[in-house]
C-alpha cells in the first residue's frame, strides 16, 4: 500500500481517511442534513502527499539557539506505519471487544523503532487504534449525537509518541461561509494557562477564571481575540484522569479493558466543546491527558499551501486560495512537557511523560460529533 493512499474507516454518516504516512488523518467527513450534504470537518491540503504533521518532542530550528520545534531527524509522523490485524499492545479483552465491531469501522497501525534508531537506545513498539463509533440513542430536541471517533495510542519499550494536530472548521464545507473560525464557540473544562516567555518556554501557570482572553467558557473564539491568534496550553489542575496514562506490566492483564468504555455510543464526559451555530455542528472531546494546546494558526499565509476542494478551494498548492490566519482551530491533547512546564518544581503534579521498560503508554482522545439546534 502506498504511504499516501488513505485507509478508509466508515461507520454510519462518518468517514475517516487515514494515511499510513504518520497515521495522518487527511479527511473527517460527515454526511448530514436535509440535503445529506457532506461536511469535511478537518482542514488540510487536497493532495495527501502534501501533508505535514509533527511529533511530540518537537525540532525545526527556530530563530535562536534556545528553541527547536516540531520534528527530529525522521519523526514518527514522517515514517510509514503498517496496518495490522493482530496488535500486541492491546489486551485480550480489548481485542475481543474490537472484534465485535464492523471491521470497516476501525483500524490499527503499528510502528517499531529498533534499538539505535536516530541515536535512541532500546526497541520501542508503538500502536495506534482508530475507531468510528455509532451515534447514540434517541435524539433530544436540542442535540443529536451523530457518531464519534476514538484514537488510542499505545507504546512499549523493549517516549516518543505521535501527537496529531486536529485542525477544525465546522463551516468550511458550507456553500458560503466566513473564512475564519471566530464565530465558533469554545467551551473548555480548564482553569489554568501556561505562561510563556519570549522563547515560548514556560514561566509558570496562571488561572484563567478572570482572564477575558483565555477563559473559554462558551464564548465566541473571536471575542477578545489576541492580535496573533491563540497558541496556548491550557490545563485542568488536579483533574482526575478518565484513564491511566501508563499501565504497569503487573496491571496489563488479559482482562484489562481501557477501550470498551471509550468506544461506546453512549458517552457523556467532555473536557472541550467546539460548536458552530451556522452549520449546526458540535464536537465534544475527551482525553486522559491533563490539558491541550489551542492554536488558531495566526501565521498562516493564504498564498502558501492549498485549500481543499470540499472547502471551496482549488486544491492546487500555492495558488493563493489556501487557509488564512484563524481559518481553523487545532486541538492537541498532552501533558505540558513540550513547553518545559515540568521544569518548574511548583508546577509538578505527580505526572510526567517518561516511559520505563516495565510500563505501557496509554493515550486516548475521543471526539463526538453532534447536531445541535441552530
Amino acid at each position: 500500500m502506498s504511504q499516501f493512499e488513505p485507509v478508509q474507516i466508515s461507520n454510519g454518516p462518518l468517514t475517516l481517511e487515514v494515511l499510513p504516512y504518520g497515521v495522518t488523518i487527511t479527511a473527517f467527513s460527515l454526511k448530514w442534513g436535509d440535503r445529506c450534504q457532506t461536511h469535511d470537518l478537518v482542514i488540510g491540503p487536497e493532495s495527501p502527499a502534501e501533508h505535514q504533521t509533527q511529533k511530540y518532542t518537537n525540532s525545526i530550528a527556530n530563530e535562536n539557539p534556545r528553541v527547536s520545534l516540531h520534528g527530529g531527524p525522521i519523526a514518527f509522523d514522517a515514517v510509514v506505519w503498517t496496518k495490522i490485524d493482530e496488535p500486541t499492545l492491546f489486551t485480550q479483552a480489548e481485542v475481543e471487544k474490537l472484534k465485535t465491531l464492523d471491521p470497516s469501522a476501525y483500524a490499527i497501525f503499528s510502528l517499531t523503532s529498533e534499538d539505535g534508531d536516530q541515536g535512541y537506545p532500546g526497541k520501542l513498539v508503538s500502536e495506534t487504534l482508530i475507531v468510528l463509533v455509532s451515534g447514540a440513542g434517541v435524539p433530544t430536541s436540542a442535540e443529536q449525537a451523530l457518531g464519534a471517533v476514538t484514537i488510542v495510542y499505545r507504546a512499549k519499550l523493549e517516549d516518543k509518541k505521535p501527537i496529531q494536530h486536529w485542525g477544525f472548521n465546522l463551516n468550511a464545507s458550507l456553500p458560503s461561509h466566513e473564512t475564519t473560525i471566530k464565530s465558533h464557540t469554545l467551551n473548555l473544562a480548564t482553569d489554568h494557562l501556561v505562561v510563556r516567555d519570549s522563547d515560548n518556554f514556560s514561566s509558570g501557570y496562571a488561572p484563567t477564571s478572570q482572564d477575558a482572553v483565555h477563559n473559554h467558557a462558551g464564548k465566541a473564539i473571536g471575542e477578545n481575540y489576541p492580535e496573533a491568534g491563540y497558541d496556548d496550553y491550557l490545563l485542568k489542575k488536579g483533574a482526575a484522569d478518565s484513564a491511566p496514562t501508563r499501565i504497569s506490566t503487573e496491571s496489563f492483564t488479559p482482562e484489562l479493558d481501557l477501550v470498551g468504555n471509550i468506544i461506546k455510543p453512549e458517552y457523556t464526559r467532555s473536557i472541550a466543546e467546539l460548536a458552530s451555530s451556522v452549520s449546526g455542528l458540535k464536537l465534544s472531546f475527551d482525553s486522559n491527558q491533563h490539558g491541550l494546546m489551542v492554536y488558531t494558526n495566526g501565521l498562516s499565509n493564504p498564498s502558501k499551501g492549498a485549500r481543499k476542494v470540499a472547502h471551496g478551494g482549488s486544491g492546487v498548492k500555492d495558488k493563493g486560495d489556501s487557509y488564512g490566519p484563524g481559518g481553523e482551530i487545532y486541538h492537541r491533547y498532552h501533558f505540558p512537557a513540550p513547553l518545559h512546564a515540568f521544569l518548574n518544581p511548583e508546577d509538578k503534579d505527580g505526572e510526567d511523560t517518561l516511559l520505563t521498560s516495565d510500563e505501557c503508554y496509554h493515550n486516548f482522545v475521543r471526539c463526538t460529533v453532534s447536531a445541535v439546534a441552530k
